[in-house]
């Protein structure tokens, strides 16, 4: 009996304690504080499936409560005891029929969200969308901005209420871009380029992450999104115009191997075609390391292999024409 007084008197302290622990993360809560409206429909969709799965859970979870606590075994119990007892048709009804409607709701409502949050399709807005190439490597983010001709590290700025048309994909293994506050995440694939349309609403920093586990480095494979106005950002490129830093195909190749971060880096100039030599380099089976060393492998093997069977197809050749010949 101490004990269990014990508890009843712990348990409302608990839920106090954990209610104020969980406010100290109240920061971190990005997805539910969007600044665009990817994130603003992604957020109406958790909170509506949230609602729907509660409308089922809640009852359930009160009404298990209340049957342990309305036939437990005790002294003097008023409750009917019916040990034969084994079906009733409308409880039956009550308890199917309403999971099958909400999850045919849940359903519907799902796909018409999937199909409006399909991640390469263009949001509408007077502005024209700005091109902006995102390649993951290990343990950094490369952005260029191939329509201006200039390049980042670790950092992208953009205008604010502009649609922004990010095209991806990785030289290194499969990593995963997240900017919480504007869209969900989307993979970074060696071989694939894929398309994500997001935008900021609102001037502001955002923290952008890579979201798949990617090594030893990973917690550090973090950017800063920043959303500025349309003077800013223009002030921007002329800025990163004048850097005396330009990205050659030798620099990134150097930059491409594995390595921690090396912070925020602005690029004048990037090489024409960066972003499709990346993606196409790794179309003939090359592993995800290529030009890192692990290639030269690679390169010898089917090197090796294509003399094999160039030479059996020689030998083959000769032998027909010697066949020929004898006839």
């Amino acid at each position: 009996m101490k004990k269990r007084k014990l508890v009843q008197a712990l348990l409302p302290l608990m839920m106090i304690a954990i209610v104020v622990l969980l406010a100290g993360c109240s920061d971190q809560a990005m997805v539910l504080d969007p600044k665009g409206p990817i994130a603003e429909t992604q957020k109406d969709l958790m909170y509506i499936s949230t609602v729907m799965c509660l409308v089922i859970l809640v009852p359930v979870l009160a009404l298990t409560a209340w049957i342990v606590w309305r036939y437990r075994d005790r002294e003097g119990s008023k409750a009917s005891y019916k040990p034969n007892w084994a079906h009733n048709t409308t409880l039956e009804a009550v308890w199917w029929s309403i999971p099958i409607i909400m999850i045919a709701a849940l359903a519907v409502i799902t796909v018409k969200y999937t199909y409006a949050l399909e991640p390469s399709k263009p949001i509408k807005s007077e502005k024209a969308p700005v091109t902006i190439q995102v390649t993951s490597l290990d343990w950094k983010w490369l952005f260029t901005y191939p329509e201006l001709g200039i390049g980042t590290l670790n950092y992208v700025q953009i205008p604010e209420d502009t649609p922004i048309k990010f095209e991806l994909t990785s030289d290194a293994p499969m990593n995963s871009f997240w900017v919480p506050q504007l869209g969900g995440q989307i993979y970074t694939m060696s071989g694939m380029a894929m398309t994500l349309y997001l935008q900021a609403d609102e001037i502001g920093h955002y923290f952008g992450t890579g979201a798949n586990f990617s090594g030893s480095h990973f917690a550090d494979m973090t950017f800063d999104v920043n959303a500025t106005s349309q003077a800013d950002f223009d002030a921007f490129v002329a800025k990163t115009k004048q850097s005396p830093t330009k990205l050659t195909m030798e620099s990134y190749e150097e930059l491409a191997k594995p390595g921690q971060s090396k912070g925020v880096q602005y690029f004048s100039a990037i090489p024409d075609g960066l972003f499709q030599k990346v993606v196409t380099k790794y179309m003939n089976g090359q592993s995800a390391h290529s030009g890192h060393g692990a290639s030269e492998t690679n390169h010898d093997a089917m090197k090796t292999s294509s003399t094999e069977k160039s030479e059996a197809k020689d030998h083959k050749q000769m032998d027909h024409s010697q066949m020929n010949m004898s006839k």
